[in-house]
């Protein structure tokens, strides 16, 4: 089978398109015909070595929606059945093994393009918002990246849920009006961004922060977080850490709490098919969407990469298997 294999950590030049052999399932494990593979920042971050040491080589990607080709025994999926998955061991291939945990049915009036492009963002997004941030309607939130993949879910799940105050920010105010078609109700740039929160909230600050960027960003959060409010760090796109101080915390009552997809799917993958099937039905439903920015050949993987780095796009990046 074809799959973009990486041998070395770099830059996106040490993607190559190769031949390597399919895999071979074991008990409780499906081979799914990938039809589309999202691209995540977090793809970026392993190929030049971010996330921990390479046993070489290595296929990225984390997600992708495509056919049963091939079940264990006793399988709960049938060989042509739908799916959306996060497989192991990478997604920028033609077949991947998942665990039957992470593997989820679409229905047929949901479109492989759009499949691809949710499970992490919009699962993320769902956990973050209901689940870690426990979001109430009479809050103000802010949205960092409001722009990219989880941003823009996150926005759209805040609307959906009635929260009156959506704060987005975005690198550059080229993409204000992309945000505000999916709900915002204000956008800022990450440099104002901390002074226009407390101008808008008359002094009292954000009720929920919710940041993927770190470095500067996190400081300036805790800058405009409100009394008993919430700070959720779920990533560090910056390439910076965010640092903050015990007193930024116990007199204000405020509260900070991390979150990782990668960690719960490790860990407590038996959270996600709720949330999977919640999810699944509101893009189903035309309720969510995602954007699409682009759909790159599998072969092409590098540079879809780079318009990744470039941060010059808005919505999901794909690969068409």
């Amino acid at each position: 089978m074809k799959a973009i294999n990486q041998k070395e950590f770099g830059d996106a030049n040490v993607l190559t398109y190769a031949d390597i052999e399919i895999p071979k399932i074991g008990d409780g494990e499906c081979l799914i015909k990938v039809s589309y593979t999202s691209v995540n920042y977090a793809d970026i971050k392993k190929r030049i070595g971010n996330k921990g040491k390479g046993n070489f080589p290595i296929i990225v990607g984390l997600d992708c929606a495509g056919t049963i080709a091939e079940t264990a025994p006793n399988s709960i999926f049938s060989i042509g059945d739908r799916v959306m998955a996060f497989p192991k061991g990478g997604s920028y291939a033609e077949y991947v093994l998942a665990n039957e945990k992470l593997v989820f049915k679409i229905p047929d009036t949901l479109s492989f393009e759009q499949a691809a492009a949710m499970p992490t963002v919009s699962i993320l997004s769902y956990l973050l918002l209901h689940d870690i941030g426990q979001v109430k309607k009479t809050d103000t939130i802010v949205i960092h990246s409001a722009a990219g993949g989880v941003g823009s879910m996150l926005v759209q799940l805040a609307k959906i849920a009635g929260v009156e105050q959506i704060i987005g920010t975005v690198g550059s105010l080229d993409k204000a009006n992309y945000v505000k078609k999916l709900g915002a109700t204000m956008v800022c740039t990450y440099e104002t961004f901390a002074e226009e929160v407390l101008k808008a909230t008359n002094n009292q600050g954000a009720n929920i922060i919710y940041d993927s960027v770190a470095g500067i960003v996190t400081r300036k959060s805790l800058d405009c977080l409100a009394l008993y409010g919430t700070l959720v760090q779920f990533g560090n796109s910056s390439g910076e850490v965010g640092q903050f101080k015990t007193s930024d915390v116990h007199s204000s009552c405020r509260n900070i709490k991390g979150f990782s997809l990668g960690t719960t799917r490790a860990h407590d993958s038996s959270r996600l098919a709720p949330v999977a099937e919640k999810v699944i039905n509101l893009f189903d439903s035309k309720q969510l969407s995602l954007p699409i920015a682009k759909i790159f050949n599998l072969e092409e993987a590098a540079a879809a990469h780079k318009l990744i780095e470039s941060r010059n796009y808005e919505g999901k990046v794909l690969l068409k298997v």
